[in-house]
């Protein structure tokens, strides 16, 4: 069997030419953009400010009980990371005499009412009206 080739004309020729450099410099311009959002993503600062400020106001409207040793208190904190210093908190493995109302760690005292457990910074948030 004999193939014989296709004869394709100049116009064909030029408007694939035409459609793979459009292909090409759309493929281009999209690694670009996909490049500066990831660019943009680890290097735009963090807003760690508005985190300190809400950890700040919910140390002023609540308490935090935790106790030594106690992993669900290290997971609380774990939520915070360093701005676990605003909060108000007591050890109740150290300090056994304030904790005489509290059955469980972590417990949260805001407006005078116990909430038990990890409580998210949505949460707290709600619960303390930052």
């Amino acid at each position: 069997m004999k193939r014989t080739a296709k004869k394709v004309s100049k116009k064909d020729l030029s408007a694939n030419l035409r459609k793979s450099k459009k292909g090409f410099y759309i493929t281009i311009i999209i690694i670009l953009l996909v490049l500066l959002l990831g660019i943009s993503i680890i290097a735009w600062p963090k807003d760690s400010g508005s985190e300190a400020e809400l950890a700040k106001c919910i140390g002023e409207h609540s308490t935090l009980y935790v106790q030594y040793g106690c992993p669900h208190c290290k997971t609380q904190e774990e939520i915070f990371g360093d701005d676990i210093k605003y909060l108000k908190m007591i050890d109740c493995y150290y300090e056994r005499e304030k904790c005489s109302e509290i059955m469980a760690t972590p417990t949260w005292i805001v407006n005078g009412k116990q909430i038990l457990g990890v409580q998210s910074l949505g949460k707290l948030k709600e619960l303390t009206g930052c």
